[in-house]
Parts: C-alpha cells; structure tokens; sequence
C-alpha cells in the first residue's frame, strides 16, 4: 500500500513514469537481512515499481542482522558507560531509574487490567501479577544492542504485542480481550512501547554510537551520483536512534496510537537544489493513521498517509522551511 502510494505520488510530481524501470544505480532497495525486513523492502518495491522486478539488496545470510542496521554498541568503554547511565537516568529526574518506570505507573496499571494478570497463569503460579516500577534494569555490553531488564521490559513486550492485536482485529472489543478501550486508553499502552525505545535508543551518546552506521550509509546515498530514491529497510529503533543522533526536536505524532515510531513508517529525507543551484533537504515522517491500517484503506492522493514534518535543533531552515545540505551533512558527521 505505501509503495503504490508513493509511485502515485512521484508520477503526479513528475518526478517518475507510471510503469518505470529505472536505469542501473538509479534507485536502491537495501534491507537488513532480516525475513520481514527483506519482505517490506520486496513488497514496497512491488507496489512503488511493479513492472521493474527489482532485486532487494542484502549483505548478510537471512536471520543475521547487518552492522548497518544493527543498533548494537561498538565501543563499551567505562567512560562510556559513565555517560550513558547518567543520561539514562537522567530521563527518570531525581528519582532516576525508578523514575523511569514511575513514568508509567498508570500505564502498566491499564495494561494490567486489559491483560487480566492477577487471573494469569504466571500470577497464579506464583511469578508475576504486577508491573512493578522498582526493578528496571539497563544492560550496555560491547557488540550487542542497548537492552532493558525488569517488568518494563515485560510490559514493553505485552504493549507490543496488544497494539498489533488491535491493528490486526477488527472488533476492537475483542482486540482488548472483553475491554472496551477508548483511543486514549491505546495510546497510554502504546506509550510504553514508546518510552522503552526511547530509553534504550535516544539517549545523546548511545544513539551516536548505535546509529553511526546507518548515518553513513544515508550520508553516503545524498551524495551519491545519479541516485534518484533509495529504500533503507531496518527497524524502529534505526528511526528513533537517527532522529536522536541528528538532534530531532521531540515530537508526538497525529491520528495514530504509536507517537514515535509507528509500524511501517518511514524517515523521509528529500534532496532539492534551488534555482541557483543549491542543495536543500527536508526531513518528514510519513506512515498510516491507525485507522488507515485498522480497515487497511487503499493510500492514495486523495487519501494520502499522514505526512509529518520535523525539525533539527539549532539548524535554520530558509524560506521554504528546507535545511541547506552543507548543514544537514555536518549535523551527520
């Protein structure tokens, strides 16, 4: 659906023929080398190039994650470790880790009504009943991603797996297990998927390191020659550490329960030069409204996904609210 979107998109721009076969380095389609990210990258290819059979590029044996995608720490020194905690703990104010998760006091308490937990098996056999906001625990090893220990972490995995329960079911009653949720009552079980990924993601130091890699790579395609569009297929944790690392301006996204990094969006950075031959960027998240992807809606021009701009602290943009592209690679480097 959002490839279609996007070929209607570019051939109304005319920026691209309805049935085009792109000429050799054109355009990149670039995955990590993971099942389902080989698969959006094929799919969206399919919708956005359907008469083109393009090849998805992948650099590792399927199931192995490429360092490109892979937001895993590569230098865990013990000042690094230093820093990183104190920026962490930092998110939770002066109550530090435990304020992390006393963020998320009424959220786990939704959660675990929706869940039933204290009529659980794990609560019956005597494990866990309640999420509780004492027990967090970050975990920073050499070669491995930033990870999170504790009932967040728990409660993280539920949140996620709920929220694509809602996606997928049609009676939103049933979706919620016999519940009935309002639309803010699934943002506040969104939101500890949120703030689980932007504890372990975006703290200034970790991000930098986590998402160098791919930063390169993104550096690297805006000034490639002759490349006219490039698909990077990762994850939701390469979004929100590239936004963390080039200084986003927080945000919280319209019309969908997922404020930072909803499924399937995408980190739109377009490259324009002006009539003096100058090169600009923009930068925008585009993904489905959570109605969108509820009753699977055909996007389209006259239903297009939600397109949402953001900004770069401490950059100026000009006139047209474009970032100029010397800034933009010197925030990367």
């Amino acid at each position: 659906m959002m490839g279609q979107y996007f070929r209607k998109w570019l051939v109304s721009e005319g920026l691209m023929k309805e049935n085009e076969i792109p000429e050799e380095g054109a355009m990149r389609f670039y995955a990590n080398s993971m099942q389902r990210t080989i698969a959006t990258a094929q799919y969206f290819s399919s919708g956005m190039l359907p008469v083109a059979n393009i090849r998805v590029e992948r650099h590792c044996e399927i199931g192995k994650m490429d360092p490109v995608f892979n937001p895993q720490l590569t230098d865990v020194t013990d000042d690094f470790r230093r820093q990183a905690m104190q920026e962490i703990t930092a998110m939770g104010g002066e109550r530090g880790l435990n304020g992390i998760s006393e963020k998320m006091t009424d959220n786990f308490r939704l959660l675990e009504q929706v869940l039933d937990m204290e009529q659980s098996a794990a609560c019956l056999q005597g494990d866990t009943c309640h999420f509780r906001t004492d027990d967090l625990q970050i975990h920073l090893v050499q070669n491995r991603e930033p990870a999170m220990g504790g009932s967040f972490r728990l409660a993280c995995q539920a949140a996620d797996a709920l929220v694509l329960q809602y996606y997928e079911e049609s009676d939103a009653v049933k979706a919620a297990f016999g519940d009935t949720l309002s639309p803010e009552e699934w943002e506040t079980i969104s939101e500890i998927k949120d703030w689980y990924g932007d504890v372990l993601f975006t703290a200034p130091v970790v991000a930098n390191q986590v998402a160098a890699p791919l930063l390169k790579t993104i550096a690297e395609e805006l000034q490639t020659e002759g490349r006219k569009f490039a698909f990077l297929c990762g994850h939701d944790s390469n979004i929100g550490s590239v936004l963390a690392a080039i200084e986003a301006e927080d945000y919280s996204l319209p019309q969908t329960i997922e404020k930072k990094t909803p499924i399937g969006s995408k980190l739109v950075i377009e490259k324009w030069q002006d009539a003096e031959g100058q090169y600009f960027v923009s930068i925008s998240l585009v993904y489905q409204s959570t109605e969108q992807l509820r009753q699977l809606s055909l996007l389209d021009l006259n239903n297009p996904p939600v397109v949402f701009p953001l900004q770069l602290k401490g950059l100026t943009t000009n006139h047209d609210g474009l970032y100029p592209m010397d800034d933009f690679l010197q925030r990367f480097k």
